[in-house]
């Protein structure tokens, strides 16, 4: 494999990793921690306020959803790549 190859692969691996950690902090910081307060005041079919619910439950379905889409980009992203198993 050619050094560019290499290079392009690593970078949209690493752009990929960096958007979803962008994600993740927005969920799990911003919606979790800072607005939560804010978000209290919606509540949830009449359970737990949105703001505690992000915080204890929210982010962290978020952080499965994104290691499944992350597993599944990157291996679209080997076989355009050549580097499937």
């Amino acid at each position: 494999m050619d050094r560019e190859h290499l290079e392009a692969y690593w970078a949209k691996n690493l752009s990929l990793i960096r958007n979803l950690l962008v994600v993740w902090a927005v969920v799990a910081y911003v919606l979790g921690i800072l607005l939560a307060p804010a978000l209290n005041g919606i509540r949830l079919f009449g359970g737990p306020p949105l703001g505690f619910w992000i915080a204890q439950q929210g982010s962290i379905y978020v952080f499965v959803i994104l290691i499944f889409y992350y597993a599944s980009r990157m291996a679209a992203l080997d076989r355009k790549y050549g580097f499937e198993d």
